[in-house]
C-alpha cells in the first residue's frame, strides 16, 4: 500500500511540525517514532514524549484505505533533508517495514506496532474554550519567555503562568531575580483559570506559532492544556504548584521615572557589559538630573563608563543590576521608547512601555 505520495517539501514540513518534542534517545524506543494513522485519504501524524502530544492531519495522497504504524521520526526527517525540495517522495508499507522512495533512492525502514504507541490520556473536564489570534499569543510568549527559570528547584518557576479571567489573558514568567508580565484582551468573557505551562511546552509553542491571521483555541483542565490551531492539536501536562503572587512583586507608585530610547539604552548596556566579568555581570546606573551614567569594572581593574543625556529632574540614585537581565528585556521589546521607574538603590526597578499598561518587567537590584 502507498501510504503517502507528496513533494519532499510538503512531507518534511508536516513531519517537522510534530517532531520538535521527539528525543533521539529515549528509555522507551517507540517514543522516538511518529505514529502514522491513515483513514481513507486523510493522514494523521502523532508524536509524544508522555507529557506533550502533538497531532496534525494532512492530505498527502497515496492509496485510500485504513493503515497504522510507527516509524523513526528523526531518521525520516534526516533522509528527507538530503533530497531536493521539489522531488516527489512516496512511503509504501511492506510487511513490518516502510519503504521510502525518492528519485532513484530507496530506503527500507523498520517500524514498531502502532498499538504500542503510548497516547496521552486526555483530561475529561476541560474548561470553556477561548481563542486569540496566533500572532497575539506568539507575541505574548516572546515578551515573557526569556524570564522563565531553567532547571530551578522551585519547579513551578520553570514555565509560564497563564491567567484567563473576564476578557483578559495574562502571561507571567519569573526566575526569582526578575519578572515579566504581559496581557491581552480576549473577544469573549471566560471564568478565572490559572495554569502553569512547562518550559518545554512554551519553547515548542513558540516554534510552531506563526504570524498568520488564524486563531488558536485554548482549553485548560486541572492538569492539562489543549491548543488547536492550523490543523494541529497540542496537548500538554501542566506544572503543578503555586506560582508566586506576581501582583505583590510588581511595584507601584515609583517616585522617579525616565523615558528614553530603547536602542540607546540597549547599546549603552551592551558596551559596558563587555568589561563585566563572566561570574559577576554587575553594572552601576547613576541617575542624576539631566544624565544617566552606566558603568562597569572587572577583576583586571578595567572600567567602562557610558553617559547619556536624559530629560530628568528627580533625585540622584545609584543602583546596581545584573546587566544580562536588562539586556534581555530590551532585546525582547520592539517599542522605540521605554520607561524606567526607580525608588532607591535597594528597591526593584520597573521597566514598562510609555502610555501602555500591557507590559511590565520587574528586576531586582544587586549590590556592587
Amino acid at each position: 500500500m502507498i501510504v503517502l505520495k507528496a513533494t519532499q517539501e510538503k512531507l518534511l514540513s508536516v513531519l517537522q511540525s510534530v517532531s520538535g518534542i521527539v528525543e533521539r534517545r529515549h528509555t522507551l524506543p517507540i517514543l522516538a517514532n511518529v505514529l502514522i494513522r491513515k483513514s481513507g485519504h486523510a493522514l494523521q501524524l502523532t508524536t509524544s514524549d508522555l507529557e506533550i502530544q502533538i497531532r496534525t492531519t494532512a492530505d498527502l495522497n497515496g492509496d485510500a484505505g485504513d493503515f497504522t504504524t510507527t516509524v523513526g521520526a528523526r531518521k525520516l526527517i534526516d533522509i528527507l533533508r538530503t533530497m531536493p525540495s521539489d522531488q516527489t517522495v512516496s512511503l509504501e508499507s511492506s510487511q513490518a517495514k516502510l519503504i521510502l522512495k525518492g528519485g532513484k533512492s530507496k530506503f527500507t525502514l523498520q517500524t514498531l506496532p502502532a498499538e504500542d504507541f503510548p497516547l496521552v490520556q486526555e483530561a475529561a473536564n476541560f474548561g470553556p474554550a477561548f481563542s486569540v489570534p496566533q500572532k497575539t499569543l506568539k507575541a505574548l510568549l516572546h515578551q515573557v519567555s526569556f524570564a522563565m527559570a531553567v532547571h530551578d528547584i522551585r519547579y513551578y518557576l520553570n514555565g509560564i503562568l497563564f491567567v484567563a479571567e473576564g476578557k483578559q489573558l495574562s502571561l507571567v514568567a519569573t526566575d526569582g531575580h526578575r519578572l515579566a508580565f504581559t496581557t491581552a484582551t480576549l473577544d469573549v468573557e471566560v471564568p478565572k483559570q490559572e495554569v502553569i505551562l512547562p518550559r518545554k511546552t512554551v519553547l515548542e509553542m513558540q516554534r510552531l506559532l506563526s504570524d498568520a491571521d488564524g486563531a488558536i483555541e485554548m482549553r485548560f483542565a486541572s492538569n492539562q492544556a489543549k491548543f488547536v490551531f492550523e490543523g494541529m492539536e497540542f496537548v500538554t501536562k501542566l506544572v503543578e504548584g503555586k506560582f508566586p503572587d506576581y501582583n505583590r512583586v510588581i511595584p507601584k507608585n515609583h517616585k522617579n521615572s525616565i523615558i528614553l530610547g530603547r536602542q540607546t539604552l540597549l547599546s549603552s548596556l551592551q558596551r559596558t557589559a563587555i568589561l563585566t566579568s563572566d561570574k559577576f555581570k554587575g553594572v552601576r546606573l547613576n541617575l542624576d538630573p539631566g544624565s544617566l551614567r552606566v558603568a562597569s569594572n572587572n577583576a583586571e581593574q578595567e572600567e567602562a563608563v557610558d553617559e547619556m543625556d536624559i530629560d530628568y529632574n528627580g533625585q540622584s540614585i545609584e543602583i546596581g543590576f545584573n546587566v544580562s537581565y536588562l539586556i534581555d528585556v530590551l532585546l525582547n521589546m520592539e517599542q522605540e521608547m521605554v520607561k524606567l521607574e526607580l525608588t532607591d538603590a535597594n528597591s526593584s526597578a520597573l521597566i514598562t512601555i510609555p502610555e501602555d499598561n500591557s507590559f511590565k518587567y520587574v528586576v531586582m537590584p544587586m549590590r556592587i
